[in-house]
């Protein structure tokens, strides 16, 4: 795994995120579920949900922080991925395919409206037998900043730099 090339998150707390998760990466570049400790981002873990996949390629959610209902409008835990997202269920779908894919952190923003961002991050993470399996999320809504000389244009450009 090169981690120059990493993706390292939008915002602080995804920055925190993907350096643990990197912390927990094997020789191989793989980060065991059975790793993580839920104490090291106790104070991110309204935002965080882990996705299982099983062998047939559907998702679920076994694990659903309280700030995803603000998202998804929902309680996901427990529920198929199909049976929860909503407007922006492709790109949330994608997110999780690209990470069990390359096997590296993913993310990026999707526009809210409302002058809010939603800041998405996906870790993909191994079970017991090596595979990858499960993908653990975070997210969260933020506001956007407003670029200078532009108040009312804001891009995920803006919320990176910060």
């Amino acid at each position: 795994m090169n981690k120059k090339n990493l993706f390292r998150g939008v915002t602080d707390s995804q920055r925190k995120l993907v350096d643990y998760w990197c912390s927990l990466c094997d020789s191989e570049g793989l980060a065991h579920r059975e790793s993580l400790d839920p104490g090291r981002f106790r104070a991110m873990l309204a935002s965080i949900s882990i996705v299982e996949f099983d062998r047939s390629g559907e998702g679920r959610f076994r694990i659903a922080g309280s700030r995803l209902r603000d998202i998804f409008g929902m309680e996901a835990r427990g529920r198929r991925i199909d049976d929860v997202l909503g407007e922006h269920g492709e790109a949330y779908s994608l997110g999780l395919s690209a990470a069990l894919d390359r096997g590296t952190p993913v993310g990026g923003v999707i526009h809210q409206g409302n002058g809010r961002l939603h800041a998405w991050l996906r870790l993909p993470l191994a079970g017991p037998d090596g595979q990858l399996t499960q993908v653990l999320c975070h997210d969260e809504l933020v506001r956007a900043r407003p670029k200078r000389g532009r108040p009312d244009s804001a891009g995920p450009e803006d919320l990176a730099a910060a």
